[in-house]
Parts: structure tokens; sequence; C-alpha cells
């Protein structure tokens, strides 16, 4: 699982990157799970958990921007 502080270094484009690849797995592992192929089934809830802290960690970011554009009107 990707640790908040690993993220947190990230820019805004790498996240979004890292967003539609853990999206993308996510798709998969589901697909998986619907068939009864899934070897791991704890994968789908880290996904699940890492995507939660990017979307997290990007709704932060841009209500900092967005306070820090109020301050500057």
């Amino acid at each position: 699982m990707a640790a908040i502080d690993d993220l947190k270094v990230k820019t805004d484009d790498q996240l979004q990157q890292e967003l539609l690849e853990l999206k993308r797995e996510q798709f998969n592992l589901r697909f998986q799970s619907a068939t009864n192929q899934l070897e791991k089934p704890s994968r789908v809830r880290v996904v699940r958990k890492t995507i939660a802290k990017i979307k997290t960690l990007q709704n932060q970011r841009g209500r900092e921007q967005a306070a820090k554009a109020q301050g500057e009107i």
C-alpha cells in the first residue's frame, strides 16, 4: 500500500497517472473476482484505499489552491 508520505511528494500529474493505473487495476480485479479467478482478494482492498488516498490528496491540494486564489483577489 502506498504510504501517504510517498504520495504527498508526487506532483499532480504523477498522482493523476497513478490514479488512472489504479483504476485500471481495480477494473481488472473486479473482473477477475466476477469470474472467480482472483488470486489475492486483499489486493482489492489495498487498491481501493490507495485510490481514496490519492483522491483525498488531490481534493486537499485543490482546496489549498482555491484558498490561495481567494486570498489574491
